[in-house]
């Protein structure tokens, strides 16, 4: 049974390639020196090419075997608690990466909890821009010479044009989202 399986996704897949290059099946068995009944036995996954036979048509194809056996996986579009990945600091402050391999997309959001009085490192000015919206708690973000302080049900947003930080002034923990751009992680 797995081997129909197998014979059908190769088979669909030398058909599509072919659709692709505009070739008939009497053009690739022409090309591969083939037989046009083998090449649409092949293509409804009656039979099982050889592993030269395959290289052979694959190259026809003007594909390469790793093009070829590649999975054609949709993006991922909904994330869960599997894919995220948790930092914790000293002082039990967490960031939580809510995107996996968030460097190559152009945002980068994270839930971040700050223990009470806890300082997140500063960070120098750099192209970018970071977005933030209090869940609980309360938060100051330190940008350049200036402090603002942000509650709960509040949001900032700045250009990383300056020196900046965020601190958690109070005695119980803070969490907020954070989304910077471009990804830094």
């Amino acid at each position: 049974m797995e081997t129909d399986h197998v014979n059908e996704q190769i088979g669909r897949r030398i058909r599509d390639l072919r659709n692709v290059n505009g070739l008939t099946q009497q053009e690739l068995a022409d090309r591969t020196e083939l037989t046009k009944g083998f090449i649409s036995q092949l293509e409804r996954g009656q039979v099982s090419p050889s592993v030269v036979t395959l290289l052979d048509l694959i190259e026809c194809l003007g594909s390469t075997p790793a093009q070829f056996f590649q999975e054609d996986r949709p993006e991922q579009i909904v994330f869960g608690e599997a894919d995220c990945f948790v930092k914790t600091e000293e002082d039990g402050s967490t960031r939580k990466w809510l995107i996996p391999s968030a460097q190559k997309f152009e945002m980068e959001p994270l839930l971040v909890t700050l223990q009470p009085h806890a300082v997140l490192e500063e960070d120098k000015p750099h192209s970018g821009e970071e977005f933030g919206y209090v869940l609980s708690g309360r938060i100051r973000v330190h940008f350049g010479d200036r402090v603002y302080s942000v509650r709960a049900g509040e949001s900032f947003y700045y250009r990383t044009t300056q020196v900046h930080r965020i601190s958690n002034p109070t005695a119980k923990p803070s969490k907020y989202l954070w989304i910077s751009t471009p990804p830094e992680f």
